[in-house]
């Protein structure tokens, strides 16, 4: 199976793994299962096939092993902690997110400069920080992360997997700390534990919709930016977007359609519309 199938195929499996485990613990042990396996089969193809170009290896790196290496860490994060989650005593439970909270704004702290560059979508560090010719040539930091294999890391790909990943922990974290809060309350867990849509396209997709929809208005009442936004539509779509300015600037730069998704949904719903008149 190539690089392409194998990543097409990971959201279908996580989202498959996730109908199918209603418990958190078991859910993630499965999601890390069929991560790891996906980041061995890519290593193998690497290793057998190589990259073409510096501009090969970059993408590779950057985007395509980001996919089940950010599920990975997550999950593993996400087991961890549960594990160790205290089962009575709120106070215990709220200590408990506190203390891993605290551990995550540490990180994204000690990657100030890291963060920025990510989050303005910037490239001039790429070839440094997504290709392995220079992975000896970084300077040695304190990393959980004390060996990377030369042949299937670079300098900065294990440290985007875990911003990315830390990111979506933090999502995670709020909804467990609101569970807890509510239940202090006297309010049914049900009430929080809502079941979110799976989103089936891709981030360029969720980043053409979410530009149509503000531009249309959504979210101008309450003068909310396109982050604001995200991060709402983020509590009903089971999905996170990536590098949304920089996506938006790719859209605008598109040679044919810049619209192509919004193109599809009117397409869609035409012929919708035109198969309940026959």
């Amino acid at each position: 199976m190539n690089q392409n199938a194998l990543i097409k195929n990971l959201p279908q499996l996580l989202n498959d793994i996730k109908s199918e485990n209603k418990n958190i613990i078991d859910r993630a042990y499965q999601s890390i299962l069929v991560c790891r396996d996906v980041l061995s089969e890519l290593k193998k193809e690497v290793l057998n096939k190589g990259f073409s170009t510096v501009e090969e290896e970059i993408q590779f790196f950057k985007e395509t092993k980001q996919i089940p290496l950010e599920n990975l860490i997550y999950f593993s994060e996400v087991h961890s902690f549960e594990i160790q989650f205290p089962k009575i005593d709120f106070k215990s439970q709220l200590k408990a997110i506190k203390k891993k909270s605290d551990k995550i704004n540490r990180f994204f702290l000690y990657n100030l400069d890291f963060g920025r560059y990510i989050e303005l979508g910037q490239t001039h560090f790429d070839k440094e920080y997504y290709t392995r010719a220079h992975l000896n040539g970084t300077p040695i930091t304190l990393s959980r992360f004390y060996f990377q294999d030369p042949e299937f890391c670079t300098a900065r790909d294990m440290l985007l997997g875990k911003y990315n990943a830390y990111k979506s922990l933090t999502k995670h974290l709020t909804f467990k700390k609101r569970n807890v809060k509510n239940e202090m309350n006297g309010v049914a867990r049900s009430v929080t534990n809502f079941e979110k849509l799976h989103w089936p396209f891709s981030n360029t997709d969720y980043v053409e919709l979410l530009y149509a929809l503000c531009s249309k208005g959504l979210g101008s009442k309450d003068n909310l930016g396109i982050v604001k936004v995200s991060e709402k539509l983020q509590q009903v779509l089971d999905f996170t977007p990536k590098d949304i300015y920089k996506t938006y600037q790719e859209v605008k730069n598109r040679k044919k359609s810049r619209t192509s998704f919004l193109d599809g949904l009117t397409a869609s719903l035409l012929d919708e519309m035109n198969k309940s008149d026959e």
